[in-house]
């Protein structure tokens, strides 16, 4: 009873000195620039991804994205799948620290067994009742048990990171497909704008080839005008529609159950950043999620390491076994048992030699994971930067020349109306003034999408604080 005392008593002191095999965990180094090409203001920083960065989207001022994003946490089952697959992780660390504290199990029987004499014939009945209460904890002196509950913490951290991953990309996805549908709008009430001027004009020219007057060559080119821009206009609606079911999609709903009316685009497009704060791009969900993966891997790496070490388990069991069940918690009827265990592998050809290489050929491989993610956020953020910068430009040179195609058909309409010139040359100015209206509808919706992007690929804001 002393001996086995002694034993506890020093494997009590062995877990509570001892320390956990393998490497401690420090995040890889990244080889950052100080500043973007596109953007000044850059500076490296560490991962602030647990920052809040409250509703983004708000910068646009728009009530109906607004009340659109708020339902994507709520019902989009692509991100209620990844919730539930963090709450599975959460589990598992909790799993994992209570392996840290010993274990307390019971068991009772009660049984009754006969048998029956081959030679006298003779029949006997006995009966057994048990109670028996256990304890078991193993002594976590190489770290094993510890190192364990750090991977799982890591990988519900990066399960945590995924899942704002996917909520942010959702939201982005939406907020772009929103303006891509309201620009959509726009141009169908272009076309319907340009079908309403096209009919009067076919009007026009059919009274006058009546009276002789205009030729079948400029009804036929009034008609092809006509009917090409309601065609155009018919395009855009199918377009709109697939948008339109995109959103609800997103928002968790069937397309039958959603539809957002035809409105103006009552918006802000914010103005693109002079200098954009270093830490936003480590608020990058994506980043973090790969930082976790490589402290998870790193904590593996001590996990196989410790499959060199035995493991030590103390038990301890006291009950009662009795015939009969009032004698059952009788003092004489009392067992118990106490003791350590030790249980390690004396030969495995090199299996735990295998393991603890795989670990670490995963860790190498989370920690170029990681480094690429860092390498094409900066990518990303360059790529939207440099986008913004031109299309600023780009819009104020197509608004010009949208203003001088509009100038040039409204005075080739003065002239026929004056009788100076055939309508062909109409019709082509018509064309290139609703062309370059067109051109200049789509460049505002790719910059719309453009904002969204960058504010994304910035981890969700491109402010410094919310």
């Amino acid at each position: 009873m002393k001996r086995t005392l002694r034993i506890t008593a020093l494997a009590l002191s062995l877990v509570l000195s001892g320390c956990a095999v393998g490497p401690d965990y420090h995040r890889p180094a990244i080889n950052m620039p100080l500043h973007y090409k596109e953007a000044q203001g850059w500076q490296q920083a560490a991962p602030q991804d647990d920052k809040n960065k409250g509703a983004w989207w708000s910068v646009y001022h728009d009530p109906v994205l607004d009340g659109l994003l708020t339902q994507v946490v709520i019902s989009n089952q692509n991100i209620a799948s990844y919730a539930a697959q963090y709450r599975e992780a959460l589990a598992l660390a909790a799993q994992s620290r209570a392996e840290l504290l010993p274990s307390v199990s019971y068991d009772a029987s009660s049984t009754r067994s006969g048998s029956r004499s081959s030679t006298t014939g003779q029949r006997t009945a006995s009966n057994s009742h048990q109670a028996e209460l256990s304890a078991s904890w193993e002594l976590d002196i190489w770290g094993k048990l510890r190192r364990t509950l750090e991977e799982n913490k890591a990988s519900a951290q990066a399960s945590a990171a995924e899942l704002a991953n996917m909520t942010l990309s959702a939201q982005s996805e939406l907020a772009q497909d929103y303006f891509q549908l309201r620009v959509m709008d726009e141009k169908i009430a272009l076309y319907q704008q340009s079908v309403a001027a096209y009919q009067r004009y076919l009007t026009v020219i059919e009274n006058k080839y009546g009276a002789g007057t205009e030729s079948r060559a400029t009804l036929a080119q009034a008609q092809m005008q006509l009917e090409s821009a309601r065609a155009s206009a018919l395009d855009y609606q199918w377009q709109r529609a697939q948008l339109e079911h995109a959103i609800a999609l997103l928002m968790g709903k069937a397309p039958a159950e959603f539809s957002l009316p035809v409105a103006k685009l009552d918006a802000t497009l914010p103005a693109m950043p002079q200098a954009v704060p270093s830490q936003l791009l480590q608020r990058r969900p994506d980043i973090a999620y790969a930082e976790r993966e490589v402290a998870a891997a790193n904590a593996s790496v001590g996990v196989a390491i410790a499959g060199y070490f035995p493991d030590l388990t103390l038990s301890a069991s006291g009950g009662t076994s009795s015939s009969v069940f009032h004698n059952l918690f009788a003092l004489p009827y009392r067992v118990w048992s106490l003791g350590p265990e030790l249980s390690g592998t004396l030969l495995d050809f090199g299996a735990t030699s295998a393991q603890v290489d795989q670990a670490r050929a995963a860790y190498d491989a989370s920690v170029a994971n990681y480094r690429q993610a860092v390498l094409e956020g900066m990518q990303e953020v360059e790529d939207y930067l440099v986008e913004l910068n031109t299309l600023q430009q780009e819009v104020v040179a197509q608004q010009n020349a949208t203003a001088a195609a509009k100038e040039s058909a409204r005075v080739t309409r003065n002239q026929y109306d004056a009788g100076m010139i055939d309508y062909l040359d109409v019709a082509t100015t018509e064309n290139s003034s609703l062309s370059e209206q067109q051109n200049l509808l789509s460049l505002q919706s790719t910059q719309w999408v453009a904002s969204v992007a960058l504010i994304a690929a910035l981890g969700g804001s491109w402010q410094a604080t919310q």
